[in-house]
């Protein structure tokens, strides 16, 4: 198995440098289910922040080419119910792709509730704001 870092995932995706973009594609072409590529948790939430906020992608975009990403028999992605899940309630839009993901790992692990000053991530389920006295 190899890891795939944030920009080659950003460079396959976007084709905005054109040998970068070629050699991202060839090395994902080499990945087969007995060699597959590795994508930590870490690496989405950066690719995730980059489309939206960088390269300015609105949600629907990001979200598709998540699911993608997670339905390809080569790639292994960390936590990949977790980020099913991430993606689907990040498509509808409130709290941002990150704060799903920790809220996701927080239930998985069973360390519920998860205390936040994010108002936004506080509407997630089993997510708890805190209020300054």
């Amino acid at each position: 198995m190899i890891a795939l870092d944030t920009n080659v995932l950003l460079r396959f995706f976007l084709r905005d440098d054109e040998e970068q973009g070629e050699a991202a594609e060839k090395l994902l072409l080499q990945l087969t289910l007995d060699e597959p590529g590795f994508v930590s948790r870490e690496v989405l939430v950066e690719l995730v922040w980059a489309l939206e906020y960088t390269f300015r992608f609105g949600r629907e975009r990001i979200a598709s080419f998540l699911d993608q990403l997670v339905h390809v028999a080569a790639v292994e992605i960390e936590s990949a119910s977790d980020v099913a899940e991430a993606t689907g309630g990040y498509r509808r839009g409130g709290a941002d792709f990150a704060d799903r993901m920790i809220a996701a790992a927080a239930r998985r692990a069973g360390a519920v509730p998860l205390y936040t000053f994010d108002r936004k991530a506080a509407r997630l389920p089993g997510v708890t704001l805190v209020e300054p006295r």
